[in-house]
């Protein structure tokens, strides 16, 4: 997959999406709380500065964007200053907005949220959730007409504004039908029968629990709740966002997947979820499975609920995501062909590659620190680890007193180790010269000529660097100091 998604990296392939549904200005008021109103208890803000960005189904058109697609999107807004700077915004992005119309019987939706110290501590909606008037919706069904055959997927983002009426709806589904296009729908009514021709859609799970006539309780409820939406919508697909369970991608076709969260640290949740289907729709245009889709979609709503605001996801984050993703998921203590093949994602990425080898028999200070140090030449440390029957011919009989499964366990759980592989030779020269570090690392304990394979790493232009050693700590010290305590006993 990581490979797939290169090639349509590199590529100049740019999908096209229609996006149709409710059209919202996000606003930001950004600042500080340092002190409570004298009139009333609560926060004074003051504030430091005031953005604009696209909300709703804009929202999704401009995550697109950032994906490197070409993007269409259908829609209404209000004959107000609001939706002049909504069209503005729109169209600085790239987004073709010959789909929007005006409306005079309602003000353009706008959500203004107030920030302080990264966290939103008041959110005010100013919107009029009347359906659309019918000739609104004979322009918008005649726009999506003329322009759905051309595109690669239909998206539709429903925030039970009024937009995407039962008849809009049915139009979509019908054109799409015909011109064999899939549409993604993003919902927000408990009526999920009004749904049915969509090919996947992308509720949470709060959402699912309000149009399902069962208590969910438990995995299994949820399991029997997709069921019972996937026979009602008639959709291929159904995605289920869970918030810091994942996602669970169930199908009418197949077994379903569950996609473990993958963020890191949770800043701002808004607007994840149109993150999640334009992701998911780019993937899908581009030639990606459903359930690769969904892990990608999963993976880009991890990077952006670690931002604050209204954010998108563009390519080179996902990339770089990817290329973590790779070294984060391999196990730590591998075979030296896997630890090669991550050797040379890691050098194809920039990433500086380090390596020492040891028998790390006992653990103590001393070798902690050498290892942290050594972590700190570079952006991966590898470790060369001497087997049983290495150290045997090395130390002599009575070594090693760990077993090189217990010695690899040990050393894996320190945080300053990215990977371990182990070798059955007596020296590491065979083994330097099959991952070829960027930097090999020896205590000074040794002289530069003495380091066991400097000659090889010198050879591809590589280097050798001494690390300060612990004066007094080795295994073989620690050994002496038990058995004279033990003889005193």
């Amino acid at each position: 997959m990581k490979e797939k998604f290169k090639n349509f990296l590199d590529s100049d392939h740019r999908p096209r999406l229609l996006v149709i549904g409710d059209l919202i200005l996000d606003e930001y008021i950004w600042g500080a709380v340092t002190r409570i109103s004298p009139e009333a208890p609560v926060p004074i803000l003051e504030t430091k500065s005031e953005n604009l960005t696209l909300g709703g189904a804009a929202n999704v058109a401009n995550n697109l964007v950032a994906l490197g697609c070409e993007v269409h999107l259908v829609g209404a807004i209000g004959q107000d200053e609001k939706g002049d700077k909504l069209v503005s915004l729109i169209e600085e992005k790239g987004i073709f907005s010959k789909g929007i119309f005006r409306f005079v019987h309602r003000p353009t939706t706008s959500k203004i949220r107030v920030v302080a110290h990264n966290q939103q501590i008041l959110r005010i909606d100013k919107e009029d959730n009347r359906p659309i008037t019918e000739e609104t919706e004979n322009r918008i069904i005649k726009y999506i007409n003329k322009a759905l055959p051309d595109m690669d997927i239909v998206i539709c983002s429903d925030y039970r504004k009024g937009i995407l009426t039962e008849k809009v709806f049915n139009a979509v589904t019908h054109r799409a039908k015909n011109s064999k296009k899939r549409v993604i729908v993003d919902p927000k009514s408990s009526d999920f029968a009004l749904y049915k021709g969509a090919t996947i859609i992308t509720p949470n799970q709060f959402e699912v629990e309000k149009a399902v006539p069962i208590k969910i309780q438990d995995k299994t409820d949820l399991d029997r709740a997709a069921e019972y939406l996937l026979n009602l919508t008639h959709a291929e697909v159904l995605l289920i966002t869970r918030g810091k369970d994942g996602m669970t991608l169930y199908s009418n076709k197949e077994k379903h997947v569950d996609i473990p969260t993958q963020a890191k640290e949770v800043f701002d949740v808004t607007g994840a979820g149109d993150t999640v289907v334009s992701v998911l729709a780019m993937a899908l245009a581009v030639g990606f499975n459903p359930a690769d889709s969904a892990w990608l979609s999963n993976m880009a709503a991890s990077i952006v609920v670690g931002k604050v605001g209204t954010a998108v996801v563009t390519l080179n984050e996902i990339n770089e995501y990817l290329q973590e993703e790779m070294f984060r998921t391999s196990q730590t203590v591998l075979k030296l062909e896997e630890l090669k093949k991550i050797v040379s994602l890691a050098k194809g990425t920039g990433k500086t590659v380090v390596f020492t080898n040891g028998c790390f028999d006992l653990i103590h200070g001393g070798h902690i620190e050498f290892l942290q140090k050594a972590r700190e030449k570079g952006d991966l440390l590898v470790v060369g680890l001497n087997s049983d029957k290495s150290v045997k011919s090395i130390k002599g009989e009575g070594r090693p007193i760990k077993s090189e499964k217990e010695r690899a366990n040990i050393i894996s759980a320190l945080r300053y180790i990215d990977y371990i592989t182990i070798f059955d030779e007596t020296t590491p020269e065979e083994l330097i010269r099959e991952v070829r570090p960027d930097i090999l690392v020896k205590g000074d304990d040794y002289a530069i000529d003495e380091v066991v394979g400097r000659e090889i790493v010198e050879g591809y232009g590589a280097k050798v660097e001494l690390i300060p050693i612990v004066e007094g700590l080795s295994t073989t010290n620690i050994v002496a100091k038990i058995l004279e305590s033990h003889k005193q006993d």
